[in-house]
């Protein structure tokens, strides 16, 4: 007979490897699937599924699913290796950078729920390990050491992802953790566990020796280098590229517009990356220089390889960080801030659906840019911008926070533009040609709340719906394929609602810190974190406490929520650094502590913990498809729909309101 020891052990090992299997997915393949670094969010969807899939199939079968882990991670890891796979992504009023520059795959509409359905399956098969441990101890031990399991299985990527170790590294780690669990006793099963993971470790051995790849914490960059530095195509899609030269019209288009012949004396660079603006700066006399670059190994990458070496002038300071977050932190002003091609071809870890650049578009960063700008200042941008509708949107933002019109130059005559501002209209010497004015057709500046400048109006895109449509309709199907009829989950319709209403808790905290903190890897990791020890601290209290009566727990939730409401994130960015931390904890942090200590008092009490924690995953998944309703509604808004997701499970779990001491 298994001790209960061995079994936390066991809980631990799985729920380690199920976040871990599961955040590796969302790295590997959006480096690989063509343009999925733009839906990354849908590995996710596909993840919350398969995880109550395994719950579910446990109540129905004894046959354990763990052991096919392997074939099926295996397979899907094989077939896009080999096959190429792309995820369609050009047209529309959503732009997404680098799409004219490959074929188009396959319709998104279908690419995107097949991406779903194999993620899915993978992860159906680790959750029935977990459910097949979890349901042999009582239901809140069991919860406990599910989420020290995930909270570790986020420690340990995070920290791979940071010193950047290829996929052969992650999957040692997995398949080690398979093969203890498994423990395959005939050869039936030897063969069935360990030819698939040879394949994968063959597969993915392979992949990770090829050259000039690096796996920076957001991206699988591949890279040349000639003559002129190196060209770096990240995720699949161009980056950027150095060039020896500095007489390029995109560069030096912003100094023609400077009205002083002086040397600018204070620059900032925001997306630094390959250097060029550095180098073009330097060319025009800049007396110093702060580098702003998010991704630490792209910036040592272009160090390296510049041919001007302008990371190693004097006057040129770096700092590795995200561009909004370190101008809100900074105490000091410039005479000119650069925008230099921040275009990130990524979301933010798959955890939403804003860009890692999204919050340096945004009017209330225009407005932060102003006020950084000495009385002499310019702030300049520049871009392919691919429509010429977003270099009319960029353009309307600057008129709105600076109070004038700027200067806008389009080198190609629609969207390949220069966007030139000063803190005053005297600061910018602008050809008569180049004055932009603002026509009825010009779509309104994007808000921190509502950060998507891509999305030329507030909606909801076709392909979105008809995607997430498809997902919701096979899962439903899944759903009642494997668990049986759904009148059997009716018992936890509450657990589901709290399971919708917590994705969209989540989702808020993430691009919350993104905004407050930057949207950098760490950032991430913490909010993730601290989710996740909200939670067992609230199960916890409930080992130790039972509630009686939770009406009065839903009441204190309902006016965390609110509480959030009212107070605008960007409210906080002028607190200093620990006070912000502090109210952006508090903030976050305690409706998601006080909705999990009513989810562990509900769970506690629940006659098949398996059946009630598939109801809260799938409903976990079902959130994941309404953070897509941000789009329209904006993020803050979202604290509303939760608000009324929770009174759903407080009126469909009423009869459990009384719990027994």
């Amino acid at each position: 007979m298994t001790s209960p020891r061995q079994l936390r052990t066991r809980l631990v090992a799985l729920c380690f490897l199920m976040l871990f299997v599961e955040l590796a997915l969302i790295r590997w393949l959006g480096g690989n699937v063509l343009y999925l670094a733009y839906f990354s969010n849908i590995v996710l969807l596909g993840s919350f599924l398969g995880i109550g899939l395994g719950f579910l199939w446990a109540d129905r079968s004894r046959i354990e699913l763990l052991k096919f882990t392997p074939l099926a991670l295996g397979a899907l890891i094989v077939f896009v290796h080999n096959v190429p796979v792309t995820v369609k992504s050009a047209g529309g009023d959503l732009i997404f950078f680098g799409a004219e520059l490959k074929p188009s795959g396959p319709p998104r509409e279908l690419a995107l729920p097949a991406v779903f359905l194999a993620v899915a399956l993978v992860l159906a098969c680790i959750g029935n390990g977990i459910a097949v441990t979890f349901r042999q101890l009582q239901n809140l031990d069991a919860y406990k050491f599910d989420l020290i399991g995930s909270l570790l299985g986020i420690i340990g990527f995070t920290a791979l992802s940071f010193i950047g170790t290829p996929p052969i590294v992650w999957s040692l780690i997995a398949a080690a953790i398979l093969a203890w669990s498994i423990r395959p006793r005939n050869v039936r099963d030897v063969a069935l566990v360990g030819i698939p993971l040879l394949v994968l470790l063959g597969t993915l051995g392979i992949e990770s020796r090829e050259d000039n790849v690096l796996w920076t914490p957001y991206y699988k960059a591949t890279y040349g280098v000639n003559d002129d530095g190196a060209q770096v195509l990240v995720n699949g899609v161009p980056h950027w590229f150095q060039t020896r030269s500095t007489d390029w019209p995109v560069y030096e288009t912003v100094y023609d517009h400077l009205a002083s012949d002086a040397p600018v004396e204070d620059l900032l660079v925001i997306g630094a990356g390959s250097g060029n603006d550095i180098a073009v700066a330097l060319e025009n006399g800049a007396q110093h220089v702060d580098a702003v670059e998010i991704d630490h190994r792209l910036l040592d990458l272009a160090k390296k390889n510049h041919p001007n070496r302008p990371y190693d002038d004097p006057r040129v300071d770096t700092h590795v960080d995200d561009g909004r977050a370190y101008l809100e932190r900074a105490d000091k002003n410039w005479n000119l801030i650069l925008l230099a091609l921040p275009d990130s071809l990524t979301l933010v870890q798959g955890a939403s659906s804003i860009r890692l650049e999204s919050y340096l578009f945004t009017k209330e960063a225009a407005e932060a840019y102003r006020d950084h700008l000495t009385d002499d200042g310019v702030f300049a941008m520049y871009n392919l911008y691919r429509e010429g509708w977003l270099v009319d949107r960029y353009a309307a933002t600057l008129a709105e926070a600076f109070g004038h019109a700027p200067c806008v130059t389009k080198l190609d005559g629609t969207s390949l533009a220069v966007l030139t501002v000063g803190k005053v209209p005297t600061n910018v010497d602008c050809p008569p040609n180049d004055e932009w004015t603002r026509t009825s057709a010009t779509p309104d500046p994007v808000s921190d709340d509502r950060p998507f400048p891509y999305l030329k109006n507030p909606s909801i895109p076709t392909f979105y719906l008809v995607a997430l449509g498809l997902i919701l309709l096979v899962s439903l199907l899944l759903v009642r394929a494997v668990g049986g009829p759904l009148r059997g989950m009716r018992n936890y319709l509450d657990l589901f609602f709290m399971g919708v209403a917590f994705l969209l808790l989540e989702t808020k905290n993430v691009v919350q810190f993104a905004l407050l903190f930057g949207t950098t890897w760490f950032v991430n990791a913490l909010v993730f974190a601290g989710v996740l020890v909200s939670v067992i601290l609230a199960v916890i209290v409930s080992q130790r406490f039972t509630v009686k009566n939770l009406v009065v727990p839903y009441a204190l939730l309902g006016l965390a929520i609110v509480v959030g409401w009212l107070i605008p994130q960007s409210s906080l960015l002028g607190l200093p650094m620990i006070p912000r931390l502090v109210a952006a904890c508090a903030i976050a942090f305690a409706p998601i502590f006080i909705a999990n200590v009513i989810f562990a008092q509900r769970f506690r009490a629940t006659s098949s913990s398996t059946t009630a924690f598939a109801a809260n995953l799938i409903g976990a998944m079902v959130g994941g498809v309404l953070e897509y309703t941000a789009l329209v509604l904006g993020y803050r808004n979202l604290l509303l729909v939760a608000l009324l997701l929770y009174t759903a499970a407080l009126l469909s779990g009423r009869r459990f309101l009384r719990t027994a001491a």
